[in-house]
């Protein structure tokens, strides 16, 4: 799976720190720690019809992560929407838009990794493009990664960090098998998540979800856990190994980037009948309809 080049992205306005500049124009400092470290969090929002779903728990996390990187000055909501919808205006933007929303630790006085060379405050970037969910909504692959997710002792991945190595390589992977994705176990050989979503297991019409101790919370995960609650549809968060995925009879991935999308195929074995599943359909639906009756209007 190749993200197209979308033509209506190439002169696109660029918020860095409240300046509007063209894409061509914007630019981060050398100094920035987003560049000297990939010291960073960052969120994904998708924008419907002048609202963002769930915009205030992307910003939670956004600053629950900021904080346990002790960053200082941290912009508060308000000043984040207002920075949101000046980037959406300036740019005529209302629907089928994701915006990539970064928080840094601000430009150093000199290289270097200690964070006490930070002292002229925190960086925002507000990246909004066109852009549909990405996934095919008729089926993805993924291929198992050789690289794992680690565990919170070695970097907690509650922190929504830009420090995306470990996904990049296992993507790597999965480029390299033919695949859309890479399915990545924990350091335990339990099923983490893909690369860039998170996964959902059916059998016999109950769902069930990996832990997050080796991945983000994500806000489109939270939203079908709660969907199947409201909608009595069993569900589960539990450990989940690679076997119980081979014969699931349905495997779908959520993530704000591609909402709700069907996976029919995991290392060469097809899942189910190689098709959308009813459950994962009426999941689909949910969160679709769900979507366009929820979320913060942030333009008219």
């Amino acid at each position: 799976m190749l993200q197209q080049n979308d033509p209506r992205n190439h002169d696109i306005i660029v918020n860095i720190n409240g300046r509007l500049l063209r894409r061509g124009e914007a630019g981060v400092s050398p100094f920035d720690s987003s560049v000297q470290n990939g010291d960073a969090v960052w969120e994904g929002l998708r924008v419907y019809d002048g609202r963002i779903f769930r915009l205030r728990e992307h910003l939670a996390r956004l600053r629950h992560s900021a904080v346990a990187l002790h960053y200082e000055r941290i912009p508060s909501d308000e000043e984040i929407v207002t920075e949101i919808k000046r980037t959406l205006e300036a740019n005529a933007m209302r629907d089928g838009v994701h915006i990539r929303l970064t928080l840094s630790r601000g430009v150093k006085y000199t290289s270097g990794l200690d964070p006490r060379l930070n002292d002229s405050g925190p960086t925002l970037i507000v990246l909004a493009e066109h852009k549909p969910p990405v996934y095919d909504k008729r089926g993805i692959t993924l291929k198992t990664a050789a690289h794992r997710r680690p565990p919170a002792d070695v970097l907690d991945q509650t922190i929504h960090s830009c420090n995306q190595l470990t996904s990049i390589l296992a993507k790597i992977e999965a480029n390299a098998a033919g695949a859309d994705d890479a399915l990545m176990l924990d350091t335990r050989g339990f099923i983490a998540e893909t690369n860039a979503t998170h996964l959902f297991f059916v059998v016999d019409g109950v769902v069930s979800t990996p832990t997050t101790a080796a991945c983000p919370a994500g806000i489109t995960r939270a939203v079908v856990i709660e969907l199947c609650t409201s909608h009595e549809i069993a569900c589960s968060v539990r450990d989940v190994t690679l076997a119980e995925a081979y014969r699931a009879h349905e495997v779908f991935c959520t993530g704000t980037m591609g909402e709700v999308a069907p996976v029919t195929m995991i290392d060469g074995r097809s899942i189910g009948d190689g098709l959308i599943g009813p459950v994962t359909e009426r999941i689909a639906t949910l969160f679709a309809e769900l979507t366009r009756a929820e979320g913060q209007i942030v333009v008219d």
